[in-house]
């Protein structure tokens, strides 16, 4: 019912002395943190609810108490030292309500609205938000965000920086063209089939529990709803979100990021105290004299030849891969390494479904319908038989079903069998314990895995099929926006749409692109950006069990 507005612009304008602190919401609440094993985070709908628009946080801290009378009198705002007056609450309506006061002229795209309410599933003893739905899309007027106490003689207390309003954009008039009417569940057969089995299952999936205690709690709920799977385990949208990834607003003053935790007052966030500032001052002058140093040697390096490819190389000698290769952390493409594997000729999709059958195993579902599908990767995880499994990839191309290095620990028992066509690489690998020691990757022509680096060297050896891999040298790291862990906010760097105005680097970037066919391994060093698509049915394993040290990820700093 709803459509997309040709002009997405969401604009805040400030006038002059005007600082509004705006920040994406969060799915994150104390309370559900502290309930046990923070069971109400199984409720997809409400941290999506949560997360859904940005919070607009109080410049200053007050407190606010009620006499129980009905005009604005009987309503005393007191706000902490230093507030700024245009900053203060007001009481100016009566009924037991107050007035903040919002530092912005909001303006949303043609037809669409604005929810003013305050901070969802968020609860405050005492006080209530009043919620408003403004026509921002023409307004030359700017509003205020109401609260309304509830309980006389009982002093309510907002922290600087605590979220005093949640906005997002609802679209004019939609539900206005909606036919509401009731129907028999019969007259929807195939509505009415889903919800029988899930009936069914989910009757089954509570038996089992009730009878089998999971050790971990995430093993307590059935999360078909979570992953946004049908009983069958099938994703029926595309667009299904297991999280969203509201953007900040551009060029407003830094505030703390959003946490579920009311933040103590400490002054005004845009302006840090004059040590801080010197802090700052040393900490930008430390990063930019790391990217002059990384693309200084990177540029120095571009003078040989030999630090200017990649090479494919046979039958190198375990030395000369640690001299050449493996201590520089330089990339290689290595043939020949598995030429007498059985599973170099056996490993068609028809050959694993007899050899493995209809055991059980973990895979990823749904992640074309997610944007940040890796990061979400424990939200994907589904279990189906194998040989539906290998029905499914053969049966059509795409995203959304893969079987990854992710899945590997719960698929030891069930991919058994495909040990015994795994040989070894002794020249480089370790096999202590007799096996492999490596993860398996399947899946069908389409399979993405987006842009990040690794905190281990890894072998990344193609069994059966054919896969792109673009990479990029640690020393680009500056330009590739590392927002998570060890993921880029570009997701494909050869994506021809991205934004060069949010990335004015991107096309200085070092690229390297190479097809790695069917019995050909590439050396992925520590560090090295990649991001890797499956041209074929593909059957991938990576390695990290080499012979020399490869603990690289114990150093890895940790995110504030």
């Amino acid at each position: 019912m709803t459509s997309t507005p040709e002009n997405t612009d969401f604009v805040c304008y400030v006038a002059p002395g005007w600082a509004p602190r705006i920040r994406a919401a969060s799915s994150k609440r104390d309370w559900m943190d502290a309930a046990p094993e923070s069971f109400p985070y199984r409720c997809l709908p409400l941290a999506i609810a949560n997360s859904h628009g940005w919070e607009i946080l109080s410049p200053c801290g007050f407190e606010v108490t009620w006499n129980g009378g009905m005009a604005p009198e009987d309503v005393t705002v007191r706000a902490d030292e230093g507030a700024e007056p245009h900053e203060l609450p007001v009481a100016l309506f009566g009924l037991g309500t107050f007035t903040v006061h919002v530092q912005g002229l909001f303006r949303t795209p043609p037809r669409w609205n604005l929810y003013v309410s305050g901070p969802p599933n968020s609860a405050k003893d005492g006080v209530a938000p009043l919620t408003g739905i403004v026509e921002t899309d023409w307004s030359p007027y700017t509003f205020t965000m109401n609260w309304r106490l509830t309980r006389p003689g009982h002093t309510v207390r907002f922290e600087e920086n605590e979220p005093i309003a949640h906005i997002f954009p609802v679209e004019r008039g939609a539900i206005e063209t909606m036919q509401p009417r009731v129907a028999p569940l019969s007259d929807n057969p195939e509505l009415e089939a889903g919800f029988t089995n899930w009936s069914r299952s989910r009757d089954a999936f509570q038996a089992h529990v009730a009878a089998n205690p999971p050790e971990k709690p995430a093993d307590k709920w059935q999360k078909l709803y979570y992953r946004g799977l049908t009983p069958e385990g099938r994703c029926p949208v595309a667009d299904h979100q297991g999280k969203l990834h509201v953007p900040e607003f551009a060029n407003t003053p830094e505030i703390p990021p959003a946490n579920g935790a009311i933040p103590q007052a400490s002054g005004p966030v845009s302006r840090p105290p004059q040590g801080d500032q010197e802090a700052l001052r040393q900490a930008q002058w430390k990063i930019a004299k790391y990217e002059w140093l990384l693309e200084t040697l990177e540029q120095q390096r571009a003078l040989s030849a030999t630090g200017n490819s990649i090479f494919r190389c046979q039958d190198v000698p375990p030395e000369e891969f640690l001299e050449h290769f493996y201590a520089p952390g330089w990339p290689v493409v290595l043939t020949g390494l598995i030429d007498g594997w059985p599973a170099r000729h056996r490993w068609t999709p028809q050959y694993l479904r007899e050899r493995v059958g209809a055991a059980m195993v973990e895979c990823q579902a749904g992640r074309s319908g997610n944007a940040r599908f890796e990061l979400d990767k424990e939200a994907h995880a589904a279990r189906l038989p194998f040989n539906t499994f290998i029905d499914a990839i053969s049966a059509a191309e795409g995203n959304d079903l893969y079987l990854t290095a992710f899945n590997s620990r719960a698929n030891g028992e069930a991919l058994a069998p495909l040990e015994a066509d795994i040989g070894r690489i002794d020249s480089l690998l370790d096999h202590p314990d007799g096996s492999s020691g490596g993860m398996i990757w399947i899946g069908p022509s389409g399979t993405f895995t987006p842009l990040h680096h690794d905190l281990t060297n890894n072998l990344l050896v193609q069994v059966a099929g054919r896969k792109q891999v673009i990479l990029l040298p640690p020393s680009d790291t500056p330009k590739l926006h590392n927002d998570v862990h060890v993921f880029s906010a570009i997701s494909d760097v050869s994506d021809p749409a991205l934004d060069r105005g949010r990335y004015p680097q991107i096309d200085a970037l070092r690229k390297y692109e190479i097809v790695l066919e069917p019995g050909e391994a590439l050396f992925l060093p520590l560090g090295w950006w990649h991001q890797v698509r499956a041209l074929d049915f593909s059957v991938s394993m990576t390695f990290t069990n080499f012979r020399w040290p490869n603990e690289g990820y114990r150093g890895h700093p940790v995110a504030p």
